[in-house]
Formats: structure tokens, C-alpha cells, sequence
């Protein structure tokens, strides 16, 4: 699979966040993201582009198959990287969670799977 920009990895993350089932408007979208409705489009777009996601003119996104894998696997990382550092490391939960937001996009596999097993 493709390395995706931590831009791009936010956008799926957020759309299956709001989707439960019904799919999304662009404007929740970006009133969720605190971007324009243009930024928000765009981005939506280059997924539609990736096939991550579906979206008609005016329509709902909706998120498919393989971005559900992802949208999965980045909050599954955010989890753990949030569980870890508040845990193991004393942060508070706040700042655990703000920075886990960070790491989950540029963190290796190799390390992401240590923190899960250190958790176990």
C-alpha cells in the first residue's frame, strides 16, 4: 500500500468517524476539520481519485471498503499511542491524545507493534 500524507490519512479518518452508515456532507466535513469547504473538497476528490471513497456531485461521502481498512488502522494507532503515553509515560490524557494525533501518521509499523505488545 501506498504511504498516504498525514493530510489525507485525517480526511478518511474523519469521514468514517462521521459516517455511520448515512454518509457525510462536505460541510461537516470541513466544519469537523476547521477547513474550508473547498479545502474539504479537494481533498475529497484525490480519495474519490485513490478509491477510498464515493461522493456525487451535492451527495453524501460515503466511505468503501478499503478506506474503512484505514480509517481503522489510523484510529487503532491513535488508541494505542494515546493508551501508551498516558499509561506508561504519566502524560495526561489531553496532551496524550493531541500528540497521539501526530505520531500515528509518521510512526513505523516496527514500533507501533512494540507499544501494542509492551501494552499486552
Amino acid at each position: 500500500m501506498t504511504k498516504l500524507s498525514q493530510s489525507i490519512e485525517d480526511y478518511i479518518e474523519h469521514i468514517y468517524i462521521l459516517s455511520n452508515e448515512k454518509g457525510v456532507r462536505i460541510t461537516d466535513l470541513a466544519k469537523r476539520m476547521n477547513v474550508s469547504k473547498a479545502s474539504a473538497n479537494d481533498a475529497v476528490k484525490r480519495l474519490v481519485d485513490m478509491k477510498y471513497v464515493t461522493h456525487q456531485r451535492y451527495g453524501n461521502i460515503f466511505i468503501n471498503d478499503a478506506g474503512k481498512v484505514i480509517a481503522e488502522k489510523i484510529i487503532e494507532k491513535h488508541r494505542i499511542i494515546s493508551q501508551f503515553l498516558s499509561e506508561v509515560l504519566g502524560v495526561s490524557s489531553e496532551t496524550a491524545d493531541k500528540d497521539a494525533c501526530e505520531i500515528e501518521h509518521i510512526i513505523s509499523e516496527e514500533t507501533f507493534e512494540k507499544i501494542k505488545d509492551k501494552l499486552s
